[in-house]
């Protein structure tokens, strides 16, 4: 298992065939304020590339946009909203299609009001992950190793969870609407991007 990092693209090949695990790192919560720093990437054989933006970036990076825009890879996510929204508007593209790990773990784990990626990891997996460097500076000139691990953390399993998820969701006859909400991430973050965030605009009122 390697961590890789590259500045501002991935390297040709970098990638097998197949779904890769997405997840980005930003100064902040709101995306058209705080910049894209680094985007993580995994093919769930092993290994974690971690591709980081510049203060001033152009954000062209051709290899790492094709890869996410590719109508043949699946993407995964936790907390597919926000990462769709912060590579749109960042990198000009639509990160789909998806598999959102939280919406699969709200859908089949009822029993909890916890969803968040380390409790996932710990329960399905078995596993115990970081979140300490969550909300460091992720724009800073140089990052840590800590940094680098808790980043690549954040890719590492999902291709794990996504099997036991499939499971659960099948398991719980709602495969089909998992897949319609999935299927929806890229809208619901073209909403947030362009002002209704906070807005159900499905609601009576």
């Amino acid at each position: 298992m390697t961590v890789y990092f590259h500045e501002e693209d991935l390297p040709e090949d970098a990638l097998a065939p197949g779904a890769v695990a997405v997840d980005t790192e930003t100064m902040g919560l709101i995306t058209p304020r705080d910049r894209l720093c680094v985007v993580q990437i995994a093919d769930g054989r092993g290994d974690e590339h971690l591709v980081r933006f510049g203060p001033g970036s152009r954000f062209e990076a051709p290899r790492l946009k094709a890869v996410l825009a590719d109508p043949e890879r699946t993407k995964l996510y936790h907390f597919a909203r926000f990462d769709l929204a912060a590579i749109r508007h960042y990198l000009g593209v639509v990160a789909a299609p998806v598999y959102c790990t939280k919406i699969a773990s709200r859908l089949t784990r009822t029993y909890t009001d916890r969803h968040g990626l380390k409790e996932l990891v710990r329960e399905l997996l078995g596993i115990e992950i970081s979140k300490q460097q969550q909300s460091s500076d992720w724009g800073a000139t140089t990052l840590s190793d800590a940094q680098k691990d808790y980043a690549a953390s954040d890719v590492r399993y999902l291709h794990q969870l996504r099997e036991r998820f499939d499971e659960r969701l099948v398991r719980e006859g709602r495969m089909a609407l998992a897949q319609a909400c999935f299927d929806f991430l890229p809208a619901r973050a073209e909403l947030d991007l362009a002002g209704w965030p906070e807005i159900d605009i499905f609601a009576h009122a």
